[in-house]
Formats: C-alpha cells, sequence, structure tokens
C-alpha cells in the first residue's frame, strides 16, 4: 500500500503565492552599490574676450630690454607709459590708454575673477617640477619657486582640456625650467591665476596665460606660449618671445538642435538656419563643457567593504528557487507513487 503524503498548510500556501525567491530578487535588482563619482569643472573654462588678442596687459607700466618679440597686442591702462619698443616689436597693435586698452583691462579683469572663482581645487605642492598632471584645476601654494624643472601636463588626447592653477600669493619659475605639453594639452586652455606677482625665470620655457593681480616680470630669454596680463602693476620684458596660441573656436550643440561658436569673429548658427556674425577681436576659444578626472574616485566613507545588498538579495533569490525546484520534483515523485499504489 502506498503512503500519501499530505502537504501542510505553509507548503499549499506557497504554490498560489508569488514565490519568495522571485520577491527577493525584484527587489535586490532596484539596489545599488557604492555609487560612482565623477569630479567635473564648476565652468567650461576662462573666458577671455577682448583680451585674448593681446601678449601683454599691463595697469601701470610696460617696459622692455632688447629683442623681445609679442606675436599680439599691446595694451596699457590706465597708465600710460611704455618703454623699449623698438627694439621691441610688437605684431599687433598698441594700444595705451584708449578705449580698445580699457576694454582689455576690463576682460582681463573678469577672466581672473572667473580662474580664481573655478572649483573644486585639487591642493598641490609648491615645486610643480618632476609632476605629470591631468587637466583639472589646481592650488598651488607659494614657494621659492614654484618650477625648478619640468612640468609635463597631458591633455589625455582632448585639446579642450582645461588646466587651472590659483595661487594664493606669487608665481615663480626657476632659470631654465619648462612646461612641456602633451597628448592634444592646448596652450589655449591653460591659466595662471596669480593673486600677487609674477616672475618668470632667466630662459624659462612657459606655456599659457597668466592672469596675475599685480604685475608679471620675464627675465631675459624667457619664451611664453601664452599671454602676460597683469591688472594694476608692471609688466617687465627682456629680449623674450612671447607666441599667442592660435585658438580654434569650439562648438556647443544645445537640445534643441542650434549650434553656438564663440571666437574672434563668431558665427551663431540657429536650427531656423538664420546665421549671426560677431566680432569680439578674440581668438580665444569657448572650451566645451569637460568632465575632470583627478584619478581614481574614492568610496563612500560609509562604505564597509561588503557585499551590496543587492547582490545578497539575488543569491538568497536563486536559492528559494532551488527549493521550489526540489519541492515540485518531490510532488510529482508522490504523485507517481500513489498512482501506482
Amino acid at each position: 500500500m502506498g503512503i500519501n503524503y499530505v502537504l501542510s498548510s505553509s507548503k499549499k500556501s506557497l504554490r498560489s503565492a508569488v514565490p519568495l525567491g522571485v520577491v527577493i530578487v525584484v527587489l535586490g535588482s532596484g539596489l545599488r552599490g557604492p555609487p560612482q563619482f565623477e569630479l567635473a569643472s564648476s565652468s567650461g573654462g576662462v573666458q577671455l574676450g577682448t583680451a585674448g588678442t593681446y601678449s601683454v596687459i599691463a595697469g601701470t607700466t610696460v617696459t622692455n630690454t632688447g629683442a623681445t618679440t609679442l606675436a599680439g597686442d599691446l595694451g596699457l591702462a590706465p597708465g600710460s607709459s611704455v618703454a623699449g619698443f623698438p627694439p621691441g616689436i610688437v605684431s599687433g597693435s598698441t594700444n595705451v590708454d584708449n578705449s580698445a586698452a580699457t576694454n582689455a583691462q576690463s576682460a582681463n579683469t573678469s577672466a581672473y575673477l572667473q580662474a580664481a572663482g573655478l572649483t573644486p581645487a585639487t591642493p598641490e605642492v609648491a615645486n610643480l617640477a618632476g609632476l605629470t598632471l591631468s587637466p583639472g584645476i589646481y592650488s598651488v601654494p607659494a614657494g621659492t619657486s614654484n618650477l625648478t624643472g619640468t612640468l609635463t601636463l597631458d591633455g589625455q588626447g582632448n585639446p579642450n582640456a582645461i588646466f587651472v592653477f590659483q595661487l594664493p600669493s606669487t608665481l615663480i619659475t626657476s632659470s631654465s625650467s619648462t612646461v612641456v605639453l602633451t597628448n592634444s594639452a592646448n596652450p589655449c586652455n591653460i591659466f595662471w591665476q596669480v593673486t600677487s606677482s609674477a616672475t618668470l625665470g632667466t630662459g624659462s620655457v612657459f606655456a599659457g596665460t597668466v592672469l596675475a593681480l599685480t604685475s608679471i616680470s620675464a627675465d631675459t630669454g624667457a619664451t611664453i606660449d601664452g599671454r602676460l596680463l597683469a591688472q594694476n602693476g608692471a609688466v617687465t620684458l627682456d629680449t623674450n618671445t612671447i607666441t599667442n596660441p592660435i585658438c580654434l573656436a569650439s562648438t556647443t550643440t544645445t537640445s534643441s538642435g542650434s549650434t553656438t561658436t564663440t571666437s574672434s569673429g563668431s558665427t551663431t548658427t540657429t536650427s531656423s538656419g538664420s546665421t549671426t556674425t560677431t566680432s569680439s577681436g578674440s581668438t580665444t576659444t569657448t572650451p566645451t563643457p569637460l568632465i575632470i578626472s583627478t584619478g581614481p574616485p574614492a568610496p563612500p566613507s560609509s562604505f564597509t567593504g561588503a557585499l551590496p545588498l543587492g547582490f545578497v538579495a539575488s543569491g538568497l533569490g536563486l536559492t528559494g528557487l532551488g527549493y521550489l525546484a526540489l519541492e515540485r520534483k518531490r510532488r510529482r515523485a508522490s504523485d507517481s507513487s500513489n498512482k501506482a499504489a
């Protein structure tokens, strides 16, 4: 005589109810593990405006010794004393205490404030020699020299990558120091915001735009792929070469389909096909917004290293499904025994 198995009420309820394992899997699938972090700049970059065509801007005086060459314009406002040209050569225009110089100085001030306000800034050592830095915003403390050797800026293949160095005091580079640009790093998008004054050492090779609140001195033979822009003080030159970087316009596309390009003689095209051209006189690009990475993201402080709850719940779900499969197999075996009896 066969044995009849009777399912308990709890097991009967298991048939009609949604399997517990399935419920756990569904709940677990909506849970997240430790979030991933990205560091984004608070702005698309620093806008130079009409100051972008200038190799040198000063507030009080511009003084030169020797065969200095400026690839762009020279501006002075509100001062009125420019000396040493010639023998120095200005390839662009010389504007002294006129409306053009005043406008350029105003744009210089705006760019300085914008660079100073960018956040968050990564603290760096006072002497940047020997470092290779990725795009980002860096805070550099005062030191005897901020660059005694070679600093490498790695654009990581992005010509719109932005480097901003915020110096709460002075910027000083030693003789023969060098800033090297690799992997599409662009001098158009390198800015040195100096809260006091800047001094570039003899024979140094520098890249980027110096935005100094007070004064700037370029010692003998220093070369700059960028600009020297001082607000309230003097710019002093000595047989220097200042090559304004050629900055191509960048394009930003909005969700409406309109495209905006900002540069000298910028062109704005709307979705209706109309075109508007403005002449800012600036060769400064408007960089597209970018994500700045300063290294592998750190997990939140609350993360204990345990497995995420979603994984645990999914494991429990699989266990529940396994139990259901075994239960069904046992019931089929029971039914077969009853028929045989």
